[in-house]
């Protein structure tokens, strides 16, 4: 039961993503591909990484995912900043652009909550919070996602 609920509630997201994102791709508002559209949001998750970093996270070569850096960089989606540590590196950082992309998704999450808070007791919410942190922070440790947490 359990495992049916969650897979039923991390599917109705993407899809409403994926709705939100054809609406998109129809009307020319985006120009990614679907491998560019889950590199971006990779590069977002991780707050920044290096071309090293990213490449290592998607288990490609440098050059390949130089490749598609350079490609989000053309379209506007991401951009390369200069290190302040090391002069010789760079990291990755989303635009605007792409913040404005991202909210197709966080704006429907954001929705949920308020039904949520509507429907059910503050305690209940809560709770269900507290739950959704243990998930997050306890029972997928095998999915490490480094800044994740700062991505608000």
């Amino acid at each position: 039961m359990l495992e049916k609920s969650l897979l039923e509630v991390h599917t109705k997201l993407k899809i409403h993503f994926y709705q939100e994102m054809f609406k998109r791709l129809r009307s020319r508002e985006t120009s990614l591909s679907t491998v560019e559209t889950f590199c971006v949001e990779v590069i977002y998750a991780l707050g920044e990484p290096t071309v090293a970093q990213f490449a290592k996270f998607i288990n490609v070569s440098s050059p390949n995912a130089t490749y598609k850096v350079n490609s989000l960089i053309k379209k506007g989606y991401i951009e390369k900043i200069r290190s302040d540590v090391d002069k010789r590196e760079y990291h990755l950082r989303v635009t605007e652009k792409f913040r404005n992309y991202y909210a197709l998704s966080s704006d429907y999450v954001d929705e949920v909550v308020r039904r949520t808070r509507e429907r059910f007791e503050p305690k209940t919410v809560d709770e269900l919070d507290r739950f959704l942190t243990i998930m997050s922070e306890e029972l997928m440790d095998d999915v490490q996602i480094p800044g994740f947490s700062e991505l608000e």
